[in-house]
């Protein structure tokens, strides 16, 4: 469906990369939004449940043979399952048709690292776990390394990375492409959580 977005998860994901991007399309300041514009769903190589890098288990809802063609963004969560090739490869030519068609694509640590191996990166602007990662895991398929941009997360066009301690960041460019409200409220979703309840609520106080 063209309102769902994509969360794909390895085994060994990193759970803490995704909860802004879903707490922003799912929840308001107080309460859950009533009618979210958007459904996350999860995919996995599978459909047996994965087990992220802090131990929780999800159930995916598509493997990587049932997912939809249809959706509004593919977003490729970190952890330590990049390192399998044989299951990343099997990613490819997803990520490739979703950039053909236009699609929001967001990857976050190792899973930029995958997209710099495989060439997605060699027309935009970007960032990942750092230049040196991205040399490493590119090789002679990353040809941009003055497109690198050291910081917690880039946009460019239709395409979001960050590095591993930049959840929040990708999620606040994932959440302005994906238009899930405002700019002025998605900008408080960001200092509030980056700032912390007390500090949120001194300035408030103050101004």
């Amino acid at each position: 469906m063209k309102n769902e977005v994509l969360f794909l998860l390895f085994d060994r994901y990193a759970d803490h990369e995704s909860v802004f991007v879903t707490a922003g399309i799912n929840c308001e300041e107080t309460q859950m939004r009533e009618n979210p514009k958007y459904v996350v769903k999860t995919v996995a190589p599978d459909l047996q449940p994965v087990c992220s890098c802090g131990g929780f288990h999800t159930v995916p809802d598509y493997s990587i043979d049932t997912m939809p063609t249809d959706y509004a963004a593919l977003i490729l969560i970190g952890g330590y399952g990049w390192l399998d090739e044989r299951m990343a490869d099997r990613v490819v030519p997803i990520v490739k048709d979703a950039i053909d068609k236009g699609r929001i694509v967001g990857a976050i640590c190792n899973a930029a690292s995958f997209l710099a191996k495989h060439g997605f990166l060699n027309d935009v602007k970007h960032t990942g776990n750092g230049l040196e990662q991205l040399r490493l895991w590119g090789g002679d398929n990353y040809r941009n390394e003055a497109g690198y941009i050291n910081s917690q997360a880039v946009c460019d066009g239709r395409i979001v990375t960050a590095n591993g301690t930049g959840a929040l960041e990708f999620a606040k460019e994932l959440l302005l492409l994906l238009e899930v409200d405002t700019p002025e409220w998605i900008e408080r979703f960001y200092q509030f959580n980056k700032l912390g309840f007390v500090e949120m609520m001194r300035m408030m106080r103050q101004g």
